[in-house]
């Protein structure tokens, strides 16, 4: 019988000979699976939007292992983490005033221990911190942000300030992770503890966007209607499938490397 590592291992190298269609058309068939896999293990879907956050939270005690234990914060990206600060604050402050849940202690949690990163690769790590490798400008993603949540915002009985404020940490959670793929690309090599961060980050964005997925298709799309009418409430299902496939060629290249028992996950040109 042929080993389960040697068969992932040629399956992983057929797919990687395939033409850019043949993996987009691949890439959606695993989704699917893995939404009805979902759908059929996970008998409350909300469980999901909650183990998002977990797995957010996983990828963060992984950075404060790293920033602790090895006392660098080489590969990881300053703009991602303040990126990640904004959105995570304004979604608290809407929280609080909105809708007091569960959801509002993991993100005060998951608020906190991004604030003690940024701490700690501006001031602590300093010297480890590749500055010219994090190039990406945030005002290029903030900006259209804030323009785009003027334009496309929830129309709930909710004060005006606060519903575009809930479009902007919709929309900037999308792309928060754009800079840290900047990163990884400058250096085409990212070490162990990044690209566990980054995969945790891979599989939270899944997870969230299952639950959007899943919750409109249990409600036959009445879920859509309570968001709001206009635009809203499909921006808010296309937010969650982007901020899935930015990551979705990187995990892939991190479950390669892993069966592969490669420790440094060596990216090819042109991947993030």
């Amino acid at each position: 019988m042929r080993p389960p590592k040697r068969s992932i291992q040629l399956l992983t190298t057929w797919v990687r000979r395939q033409p850019p269609k043949v993996k987009a058309f691949l890439a959606v068939v695993a989704g699917m699976s893995a939404l009805v896999l979902l759908r059929v293990i996970v008998n409350d879907h909300d469980n999901l939007f909650v183990a998002a956050e977990a797995v957010h939270a996983v990828g963060l005690f992984v950075l404060i292992y790293k920033l602790m234990k090895e006392r660098t914060c080489a590969g990881l990206s300053l703009k991602t983490q303040e990126l990640t600060a904004i959105f995570l604050a304004v979604r608290l402050y809407c929280s609080f005033v909105m809708e007091y849940d569960i959801h509002t202690l993991l993100d005060l949690t998951t608020f906190a221990t991004t604030l003690w990163v940024i701490y700690m690769i501006r001031f602590k790590l300093k010297s480890s911190y590749m500055e010219d490798k994090d190039t990406f400008a945030i005002y290029y993603v903030v900006v259209p942000c804030a323009v785009l949540a003027l334009l496309i915002h929830p129309t709930t009985s909710h004060h005006f300030v606060n519903r575009i404020l809930w479009a902007f940490c919709v929309y900037l959670e999308a792309v928060s992770v754009l800079p840290q793929l900047r990163v990884m690309q400058n250096t085409k090599i990212v070490e162990p503890f990044t690209a566990h961060y980054v995969f945790a980050l891979g599989v939270a964005r899944f997870l969230s966007c299952a639950h959007w997925v899943l919750q409109v298709l249990d409600t036959r799309g009445h879920l859509l209607t309570a968001l709001g009418l206009g635009l809203w409430p499909s921006m808010v299902l296309i937010s969650e499938i982007v901020q899935t496939f930015i990551l979705a060629d990187f995990c892939y290249y991190y479950v390669k490397s892993v069966f592969g028992g490669q420790l440094v996950l060596r990216l090819p040109s042109g991947v993030v």
